[in-house]
């Protein structure tokens, strides 16, 4: 870690930290330089920084961020959702550098990836979304970090599947006809559709594509797909779909009929209507206060779940919980209580981001059976607030409902 320092009224120390940069007062106040990020791990830079242009943190709460490049070990996961507190006049200079070509984006070709797993990642995962955390011995968990009763295998959490899309968009790099700010993306939802129950080992091929674009005026919504097949044989074991808002991005066509495409069933991105009666079960759930240190093992290692002082940057009062974490949570409340524990019965998931989680926080789920579909929120039980909302299919209904 490096400190510069420029001898003015407004000196500033630059401290280069990995892929993060801070900008702070010699007397260590932390500061916001009209967003301004550098990139370099290994260059000294000098800024020219006028005191009147930097805004304290208290005041301007910025999310500086800057993904390492995509690889199943190292990508930044945007499962959390991060309110950004930006000025008008930031946010005007990030919409002017964003760019967005549909037709160049829509066709682009990404590239296939490589995903390869053992069942030490599976059990690792598992204690990272709760499994066990409570009881060592838990009846309906152990068999996703043990080979409980002679068993050949584990078993594997469905939300398992959504590692399988960390780096397979690389939105931290350029693509062919979308160039935007990063630090205006939201991770608005997750769907995961699994073909059948996930092996506890294997490689798989990861085939990537747009799938949905529409102009929201200011803002871009950005749906992308990625389908998972086993090396082997070829099957196609899940499929993720992740949505993106990229602020900033919107306004790339005529305002009277604004651009907007899908390629796939509306009923997949179907409306959640969280019912007014009381819910069939509620499962309260306590995470650990490690619990962002022990998920981020899993390949997501973004500083705002591991950081103190990044996440006091981006406006949190400490690190954040991973929202793919806390859907683990939430699938593995309905796994246990409406499954009874049996997890193959999962045929898709769908998870919408509302609010950031603290690790040590109490999660509790709410669920709803409307036929086969079972509806959930969760809510954190000391704020009293929904951090997460959605739905499971379910193939069955466990017989002792």
């Amino acid at each position: 870690m490096r400190h510069i320092k420029k001898r003015s009224q407004a000196a500033l120390s630059i401290i280069i930290d990995g892929s993060l940069t801070f900008l702070t007062l010699t007397d260590g106040t932390v500061l916001a330089h009209r967003f301004f990020i550098i990139r370099s791990h290994q260059m000294t830079i000098t800024i020219q920084c006028p005191q009147e242009s930097s805004q304290k943190i208290q005041s301007n709460r910025t999310l500086l961020s800057s993904p390492t490049p995509s690889s199943p070990s190292s990508s930044f996961s945007n499962g959390s959702i991060h309110p950004r507190q930006i000025s008008a006049e930031a946010e005007a200079a990030m919409e002017d550098s964003s760019r967005v070509d549909p037709q160049l984006l829509l066709s682009h070709k990404f590239p296939e990836g490589t995903y390869t797993y053992t069942e030490r990642d599976v059990a690792l995962y598992a204690l990272g979304v709760g499994a066990c955390a409570h009881d060592a011995v838990d009846a309906d968990e152990l068999k996703y970090v043990h080979h409980e009763s002679g068993l050949r295998f584990i078993q594997v959490l469905p939300t398992f599947a959504a590692l399988f899309s960390l780096g397979a968009v690389p939105l931290d790099k350029d693509i062919p006809g979308l160039r935007f700010d990063p630090r205006l993306l939201l991770h608005g939802q997750q769907y995961i559709e699994l073909y059948r129950p996930l092996p506890s080992r294997a490689t798989l091929k990861n085939k990537a594509s747009v799938v949905g674009l529409h102009d929201k005026g200011k803002a871009a919504v950005l749906e992308t797909e990625v389908r998972c097949f086993d090396e082997g044989s070829g099957e196609l074991l899940c499929m993720n779909r992740i949505t993106t808002y990229l602020r900033g991005a919107g306004g790339f066509s005529e305002s009277s009929k604004p651009y907007s495409y899908s390629n796939y069933p509306p009923n997949q991105v179907s409306a959640i209507r969280i019912p007014k009666e009381q819910p069939f079960s509620v499962f309260e759930d306590q995470t650990q206060p490690s619990q962002a240190l022990l998920y981020r093992l899993s390949g997501d290692y973004n500083p705002l779940h591991s950081d103190p002082t990044f996440a006091k940057v981006a406006g949190f009062s400490r690190p954040i919980l991973h929202g793919l974490c806390t859907l683990g949570f939430a699938v593995r409340a309905i796994i246990k209580r409406i499954c009874r524990g049996d997890s193959s019965m999962v045929k898709n998931i769908l998870g919408r981001f509302l609010l950031h989680v603290y690790p040590g926080e109490t999660l509790m789920t709410e669920m709803w059976i409307e036929g086969s579909r079972v509806i959930y929120q969760t809510k954190v039980k000391e704020r009293n607030r929904a951090v997460l909302s959605g739905y499971m299919d379910l193939h069955r209904l466990a017989s002792s409902l």
